[in-house]
């Protein structure tokens, strides 16, 4: 072959060794985009639900300090009206009438919280909370240990329905429709303060859901 066949079949051949070079380089680029746009989209999702997270946070930071205190080690907010039972009740009227006052003031002010917060973003439901323990001694702790929880349900229920009574219903379909009220009893178990009398009282767990919706970004 002389010399200009061999410069005749150079040139197309580079141009073809280019042109799958572009083609490869193109079709990574679009890899890139792609991946780097879902990326985005995933920071985006995560930086809004952060957001999200601390406007909550802060909304519950205004429940009444004089009803509710803040538990760090548990993240749960403990009612600190000191609801008093007689031995083995579960019943109302065992709690005087100065200690009902206060826990309707405590309801009153966390059922405002979560009507204003379910008002607010109805992309947001929460799970609300409400658990009592049974304040134990070496006799009940390990002899008896189921009734524990029996009487911590029951007397949350009680709390609830005491709420319910007074017009602070956190089941309300019409006011509360993305509020899931959960009424649970650890018993003689659970996270528990080092003084039992301590653990009369009941806490309140409020736990924000959110999902950020394609629309959102």
């Amino acid at each position: 072959m002389n010399e200009n066949g061999k410069r005749d079949f150079f040139w197309p051949s580079y141009v073809d060794l280019m042109t799958s070079l572009f083609v490869v380089m193109l079709v990574l680029f679009i890899l890139s985009y792609v991946k780097f746009s879902k990326k985005n989209k995933e920071y985006q999702a995560s930086y809004k639900q952060m957001q999200m997270i601390k406007q909550i946070d802060s909304a519950l930071a205004k429940l009444d300090s004089n009803s509710f205190t803040y538990d760090k080690d548990s993240k749960r907010h403990k009612l600190k009206v000191n609801v008093s039972f007689k031995f083995n009740s579960v019943d109302f009227n065992d709690i005087d009438k100065a200690t009902k006052k206060d826990l309707i003031k405590a309801g009153q002010n966390l059922y405002k919280l979560m009507d204003s917060l379910t008002q607010t973003n109805k992309n947001v439901s929460y799970l609300l909370v409400v658990e009592g323990f049974a304040q134990r001694n070496l006799w009940n702790y390990k002899k008896i240990r189921d009734t524990g929880y029996v009487y911590s349900y029951r007397r949350s229920l009680g709390l609830v329905n005491y709420w319910i009574s007074h017009g602070f219903d956190f089941t309300s379909k019409e006011r509360l429709a993305n509020c899931e009220l959960i009424i649970a009893g650890s018993g003689y178990f659970g996270n528990r303060d080092p003084n039992e009398q301590n653990n009369r009282r009941f806490t309140i767990q409020i736990t924000p859901k959110y999902k950020v919706e394609e629309e959102d970004l």
